[in-house]
């Protein structure tokens, strides 16, 4: 691996959300750069010590603010061995997700987006809950 470069693993225990093991990159790979955006965004979003640069929205499922663009930009470079990236660079990478629908961003709400988990887990994972809170009316 490159100097200067760095991985962010899985999170050991529980707290918000939990993710399968496909959802984070595996220690057997430590020179991989092939993580994609969202997957490491992700990543931050499950460790305590990230919580000051991006979080999860209080009671939006699925939604994340970033608190600190430069700072994300600068460890989504490190991630990717890029010193040069920035917010815009980031936030073009951001854009190509709308498309597939994996995340948007929300309308009115500066830096705040929010995953479609309905595009990222597979039905197979009933350990999480993609639906309301809501009783269901049949």
């Amino acid at each position: 691996m490159k100097a200067g470069c760095s991985i962010v693993e899985k999170p050991e225990g529980g707290g918000g959300y939990q993710f399968p093991d496909w959802a984070y990159k595996t220690e057997s790979s430590p020179g991989s750069r092939q993580i994609q955006l969202w997957h490491f965004i992700l990543e931050l979003l499950q460790k305590e010590e990230f919580r000051h640069v991006i979080a999860w929205q209080q009671g939006e499922y699925g939604e994340f603010v970033i608190k600190d663009p430069d700072e994300v930009a600068r460890l989504w470079g490190r991630r990717k061995c890029k010193p040069q990236m920035n917010y815009d660079k980031l936030s073009r990478a951001l854009r190509y997700y709308y498309n597939k629908r994996i995340l948007h961003k929300t309308k009115g709400k500066r830096f705040t987006y929010k995953f479609n988990f309905n595009k990222l887990v597979m039905p197979n994972y009933p350990f999480i809950n993609i639906r309301s809170s809501a009783p269901h009316q049949a």
